[in-house]
């Protein structure tokens, strides 16, 4: 059975840090791009960072950079996001996603094949 499973959420104050884990199982690790995906209340789900399990090249959102970081052990098939300096506005779900995916390219909402099923963020200001 593939299984994602999110964990690290929680409520901060902003300015403040959380460390979101997603631990994958069921399927093969290696060749699959991992991604982060935010929803906040009221909105359409977004990507925010995604890494390839291969070669370890990583994607961000214009909203996260230099905040946020995407990394990964694959030793433990897990992808963690680090978050720091965080803002009102990142209040919302956070969902780890994976596909089976070649190449440079970060892989749009659609492309997505497993989910997990997500965790809270909640930054107060």
């Amino acid at each position: 059975e593939v299984q994602l499973v999110e964990s690290g959420g929680g409520s901060v104050q902003a300015g403040g840090s959380l460390r979101l884990s997603c631990a994958a199982s069921g399927f093969t690790y290696s060749s699959n791009y991992m991604s982060w995906f935010h929803q906040a209340p009221g909105k359409e789900r977004e990507r925010v960072a995604g890494i390839h399990t291969e070669g370890g090249s990583t994607h961000y959102a214009d909203s996260v950079k230099g905040r946020f970081t995407i990394s990964q052990d694959n030793a433990k098939n897990t992808v963690y996001l680090q978050m720091n300096s965080l803002k009102p506005e990142d209040t919302g779900m956070y969902y780890c996603a994976a596909v089976t995916w070649v190449g440079d390219t970060w892989p749009e909402i659609d492309d997505y094949f497993y989910w997990g099923q997500g965790t809270q963020v909640t930054v107060s200001s």
